[in-house]
């Protein structure tokens, strides 16, 4: 029999429909983003900064820039969602390739997601946050009406000067790099050329911040992990450090009350309160770890420890495999595709296991440069504090995780993590296809991570030996002067 043709209406009205389902479906992943993002900001942001009961115009302003913040924070969890969310759904359709209730996870959609996050990626980092950060210290231009219109005049101005300047920049950049006809002919191109260049600066940049911070939070992951969970009583009296505690707070607070009552004591009561909001500290601590059961105690710690040390360790092994494998296929090398063909073969060799597993890897490593950024001398200010951060200090912190979130696809797929090509313009990226950056990069991402983790692993070994032994108890070695004519 010949096949059945289609109705060309019908076939369009099918398409239409499609198209219609997958912006739906956008749209309310991307709610859902900024729903959540929204009560993540508001957990930190300082309310003194937002609550302009005497100025309306500075509480429209703040609460303009506060919605660009919540936008460019939602995309930045987008880009983290991106690459597992593609290879969750690649194993679901392998698994149910004729399941009716899941036809809506297609290809069409997937490509669409990463195209989404690659230009709202862009229009955050060169538009909307600029725009943001200049709005908040705009006051509009002098002998111009006061409003919030001279103040959208003035930061459109800034703006404007600042985006020709980078573009200035990067069109010097280019004519540097590529001297030729072709290039030159490119340099006029600004939506296919300008912008996919500049985003490929950004996610060099945000790449090579990566490769910094990760090694150095995959280190600190254990000394967070540490303060987290209640350790377990090696070699230690916890009754006799507790009763000890209250002793040392009670001595302190009698001091403090005595001489409150008494004028003739000259004590520094600051010195003293200090004193004993972390004596009440301390001893809040040691009451949770003795109320903790021994299970929570005695096997929580270690196995999360051993986890920490499994997930590393695999990391660097894939690393290190991966390197081989640059040596010797060519086809390990990062590239781009434009066509997502999703639910034909597994991106693991392990099957729906080893995609779970670089699902774990991606967010633990996600997890990790983000402590590392936050624990890293440069970066340490802007750690927000809770009901406590202004606005400025978000929308920095907006930047940042943004920056590093975007890299996070293409550092995963450079050090050989996942096996997920690269979709839309997240592979058409210059520098990708160089054998030795990408060689130089892998090479570089566990060496440092080794490093770290063996100096970070030894110092903390040594650390609770100390401990747990009571060596850090014993005083000092003073040094004493053999002439006394030489003060020490």
């Amino acid at each position: 029999m010949a096949p059945v043709e289609q109705d060309p209406l019908a076939v369009r009205e099918q398409l239409f429909h499609e198209r219609v389902r997958e912006c739906i479906i956008c749209a309310l992943l991307f709610a859902s983003l900024y729903i959540l993002c929204h009560f993540i900001i508001t957990h930190f942001k300082k309310h003194t900064d937002f609550t302009g009961v005497h100025d309306d115009e500075d509480a429209a302003v703040n609460r303009i820039a506060l919605g660009l913040c919540t936008f460019t924070l939602a995309v930045a969890l987008g880009a983290v969602l991106l690459l597992p969310f593609s290879i969750i759904s690649n194993e679901v359709l392998l698994s149910f390739p004729q399941n009716y209730y899941i036809q809506w996870l297609n290809g069409s959609l997937i490509h669409g997601l990463w195209n989404l996050v690659f230009l709202f990626s862009n229009m955050s980092l060169v538009f909307l946050m600029p725009f943001a950060y200049f709005f908040t210290e705009s006051e509009g231009f002098a002998g111009s009406k006061k409003g919030i219109m001279a103040r959208v005049y003035e930061t459109s101005v800034v703006l404007l000067l600042l985006t020709l300047l980078v573009l200035g920049m990067v069109w010097v950049a280019s004519a540097i790099v590529g001297n030729d006809a072709a290039s030159r002919q490119s340099l006029y191109d600004l939506w296919e050329y300008y912008l996919p260049y500049l985003y490929s600066c950004i996610s060099l940049f945000g790449v090579l911040l990566l490769l910094l911070c990760t090694p150095f939070g995959l280190s600190t992951m254990f000394t967070v992990t540490g303060k987290l969970l209640v350790k377990p009583r090696l070699l230690e009296d916890l009754d006799e450090q507790l009763s000890c505690t209250r002793f040392e707070e009670a001595a302190v607070s009698h001091r403090i009350r005595s001489g409150k009552a008494s004028c003739w004591l000259n004590l520094d009561m600051e010195m003293l309160r200090e004193q004993f909001f972390a004596i009440r500290s301390k001893r809040r601590k040691l009451e949770l770890r003795h109320r903790a059961s021994p299970w929570q105690r005695n096997l929580g710690y270690p196995l999360a420890m051993l986890g920490l040390l499994a997930l590393t360790g695999i990391s660097v092994l894939i690393v290190c495999f991966h390197v081989l494998e640059l040596l010797l296929d060519d086809a390990a090398m990062p590239r781009g595709i434009q066509d997502a063909s999703l639910g034909q073969v597994s991106f693991s060799i392990f099957g729906s296991f080893g995609a779970a597993l670089q699902v774990v890897l991606i967010f633990y490593l996600m997890v990790s440069s983000v402590v590392g950024f936050y624990s890293s001398p440069l970066f340490t200010r802007l750690l927000p504090e809770r009901q406590d951060t202004p606005l400025t200090k978000i929308i920095g912190n907006c930047v940042s995780l943004l920056v590093l979130s975007s890299a996070l696809p293409v550092f995963s797929r450079t050090l050989g993590i996942t096996r997920f090509d690269l979709l839309g313009d997240f592979g058409r990226f210059n520098w990708l296809g160089n054998f030795y950056i990408v060689f130089l990069y892998n090479m570089s991402f566990a060496g440092l991570t080794t490093l770290c983790l063996v100096k970070r692993v030894s110092w903390a070994v040594q650390a609770e030996l100390i401990r747990a032994f009571g060596l850090h108890k014993l005083p000092l070695p003073v040094t004493r002067c053999r002439t006394r004519s030489k003060p020490c």
